[in-house]
């Protein structure tokens, strides 16, 4: 390459060089995208189980849930009154007299329905609660296993690092220790029974005291 083609070819500027702390956000958001995507794939799973019946349900109880239906039932209400009451005043039979027999049957029997609808979308919603609180209960079972390790390192290090003095930490000692789920679940179980023991032992103190005062 001669003196003239290097003088033709532009100068390729350096671009600047990269920050050292932007590997590290970036990292930090592919984790947050990861975890976004992981719920919206949990829904995405969750909405594909769903069977016609129960897509009809849900789009029937979000219709029920607004306030125009409240609005259509007043109406509806007020416009058999009025047509019962119209019949009467110009001397025809009425379709449903007083007390409105059938106005109150059909009431009642849509709101049947509606409690049976919403029902059923409470079932489903309980059920994805119930498998959010699994997960929660899954994911700080690990934080507490991460933090115990962590402060099982730490109190290591220390122990190692010459220029730090050594000294005996109890309460350190008792968090480095990992968390037994069935022992947890164990005292869960026996708070329980020891709250209803004590719900039942006022009751039956109540109850013994009232045939006291009857007497």
């Amino acid at each position: 390459m001669n003196s003239e083609q290097m003088k033709a070819e532009p100068a390729v500027a350096a671009g600047p060089p990269p920050h050292p702390g932007d590997a590290p956000v970036e990292s930090e958001r592919d984790q947050i995208s990861q975890n976004i995507e992981a719920v919206l794939d949990f829904y995405t799973r969750e909405e594909k189980k769903m069977t016609r019946s129960q897509r009809m349900m849900e789009r029937i109880s979000r219709f029920v849930g607004q306030p125009a239906f409240l609005g259509i039932i007043l109406i509806f209400v007020m416009l058999w009154i009025l047509a019962n009451v119209a019949l009467r005043h110009y001397g025809r039979v009425e379709f449903d007299p007083e007390p409105y027999a059938w106005l109150q049957g059909i009431v009642g029997l849509s709101a049947l329905l509606t409690t049976t609808v919403v029902l059923g979308k409470q079932n489903r919603l309980a059920k994805l609660e119930e498998q959010r609180a699994h997960l929660d209960l899954k994911v700080n079972l690990l934080t507490e296993q991460k933090a115990a390790k962590l402060i099982d390192l730490m109190e290591e290090l220390r122990r190692d690092l010459p220029n730090v003095r050594d000294r005996h930490d109890s309460e350190a000692a008792a968090l480095q220790q990992s968390m037994n789920p069935e022992l947890v679940l164990a005292a869960l179980d026996e708070r329980s029974e020891s709250d209803d023991l004590f719900k039942a032992t006022e009751e039956d103190a109540e109850n013994t005291g009232g045939q006291v005062g009857n007497a």
